[in-house]
């Protein structure tokens, strides 16, 4: 004999399961301080600005603390749409000015306060709403470009060659990218889009496709640095400008070549002593102007030869304090003499120790180029 089912009474119950785990793995996980703590600091530097941190830094306690609240929920206002606009300041008014209102005749109290609550609970489900499609999207495009970026590192003989970039946001400004010349030659970049989020992702995917256009020609290093400098200084934004790296290496040849854009000089270490590469011209897309010179190193077995983004030195803790210049040399002074791999896994390990459950600040992105011993 088969059990009838109320299907309602069954979903009810698994729903009320479901939210009670759920709930009760929160509590369980703790770090709500931290958590909170982390929270407010971002909501703060979301809605505040570096002239309006100035003023409250000035004022006594009280007053900063009553200040605040107002331009909090002044920032608030607006960032939001018309109707929710009209919505909050309703919701406002019902809560501080108007909380109760008292019938004509029969004296009956009615309280506006839960009112207020339901007009902000509305608003925050929509604001929710919208936050979930942007990152559905954000999420998709993700997936996309993942899938635009190389799935492993790349092999030539008489090198180790090991790259990674970790982008901020769901999507990311860094590129690093690398393309087989021919049977011996291997040729890299690494690039970095001013700003990050979505609009520095759509100019990388640019960037990438324009190098994987020009990279592969005969021509040289300068005429390539040239030919990409012209595309986005008459396709690109001007608040988007693009610092760069490329390397070309041979196969059982310590000979490198070199072009820099911009970007921070690439770093060369052997046995502990660090030295620094040459800076190299502008950006692209500053200026039509800007003429490229190929740099020519020659690399000794054991010899390491260090790419990175911003995102390494800029790197903060909870503190907001940047990981900085100094400790990067420190760190890499340090750095055992081994596979580039480990060299670069210890890195981000040593990075990810530094910052904490803070949240990145930047793209992070690395390319390590170590020549074989052997």
């Amino acid at each position: 004999m088969t059990k009838s089912v109320n299907p309602d009474k069954e979903t009810s119950g698994g729903e009320e399961r479901k939210f009670h785990r759920t709930l009760i793995d929160d509590l369980r996980q703790g770090g709500f301080r931290r958590t909170l703590r982390q929270d407010m600091k971002d909501i703060y530097n979301f809605y505040i600005d570096k002239e309006t941190h100035l003023k409250l830094q000035k004022m006594r306690r009280f007053k900063r603390w009553v200040t605040l609240t107002f331009w909090l929920l002044k920032g608030l206002f607006y960032k939001l749409s018309r109707v929710r606009r009209v919505l909050f300041v309703l919701s406002m008014v019902l809560f501080i000015f108007i909380p109760q209102v008292e019938t004509g005749g029969s004296n009956i109290i009615f309280d506006l306060r839960g009112l207020a609550f339901g007009l902000m609970l509305l608003i925050l489900m929509l604001e929710l709403k919208d936050k979930l499609l942007a990152q559905d999207e954000l999420g998709a495009g993700r997936t996309v470009q993942s899938a635009l970026l190389p799935n492993d590192n790349p092999r030539i003989p008489g090198w180790e060659v090991w790259m990674t970039t970790q982008p901020a946001n769901e999507v990311g400004g860094d590129l690093v990218d690398y393309l087989t010349l021919d049977g011996n030659r291997l040729s890299l970049v690494l690039g970095d889009v001013a700003g990050k989020g979505l609009g520095a992702a759509l100019v990388m995917a640019k960037l990438q496709a324009t190098y994987r256009a020009l990279a592969t020609g005969p021509r040289s290093l300068e005429a390539l640095g040239k030919e990409m400098n012209t595309i986005f200084c008459r396709d690109g934004l001007s608040s988007r400008f693009i610092s760069l790296v490329v390397v070309e290496i041979t196969g059982r040849s310590g000979k490198v070549r070199l072009l820099n854009a911009g970007h921070l000089p690439p770093l060369r270490i052997h046995n502990g002593r660090i030295e620094e590469t040459d800076k190299g011209a502008a950006a692209l897309g500053l200026s039509k102007e800007t003429r490229y010179s190929e740099q020519l190193l020659s690399m000794n077995p054991g010899e390491l030869l260090f790419i990175f983004s911003d995102g390494l030195t800029e790197a903060r803790n909870s503190d907001g304090t940047f990981f900085g210049e100094p400790r990067m040399l420190d760190m890499l002074k340090n750095l055992p003499d081994t596979s580039a791999e480990r060299m670069g896994l210890q890195i981000l390990d040593t990075i990810r120790e530094y910052i904490g459950p803070t949240r990145p600040s930047d793209d992070l992105s690395l390319i390590l180029i170590k020549r074989s011993k052997r």
